[in-house]
């Protein structure tokens, strides 16, 4: 049986672009570990991405995840099947323009391969206690370029 584990992720700009921060933090049963990063010169997205690639390649193991964000960007290109119409057209959005951040969805996608998951999306700065916590450590990485 594979374990549980819960992933929360945020990122943050200062700037869109401008210097980023993105965070995580990993959950299996009562044991977290928080992880961070930053960029001097990055979009909102890209960090969004960043958070969740950065989490789900920690895992050493096939895992049964659930991850939980405040990007409607990731969120809804699992959910409403948008990743799955992009690589049909080749990475061509509906109106046949170029997908942005094709190399992080790529990354993602192939991190993702030996797990089973579930995105959920989460109101961002409305108390949730995890996304604050992953808000305060993006924004805390991004202002080291300040």
């Amino acid at each position: 049986m594979k374990k549980k584990v819960e992933i929360f992720t945020d990122g943050a700009c200062s700037g869109n672009p401008g210097p980023g921060g993105w965070a995580a933090i990993l959950r299996y049963g009562s044991k977290e570990k928080e992880i961070s990063g930053s960029e001097e010169s990055t979009t909102n997205n890209r960090m969004e991405l960043m958070a969740v690639i950065r989490a789900v390649q920690m895992l050493k193991e096939p895992c049964d995840l659930t991850i939980t964000s405040d990007s409607s960007y990731v969120c809804k290109a699992f959910n409403e099947g948008w990743l799955d119409s992009w690589i049909k057209r080749g990475w061509r959005k509906a109106d046949k323009s170029p997908v942005l951040n094709v190399e992080l969805w790529q990354e993602l996608l192939k991190a993702l391969e030996i797990h089973d998951y579930k995105f959920e999306w989460i109101k961002g700065h409305d108390g949730h206690p995890e996304n604050e916590r992953c808000d305060a450590l993006a924004v805390s990485e991004y202002q080291k370029y300040l």
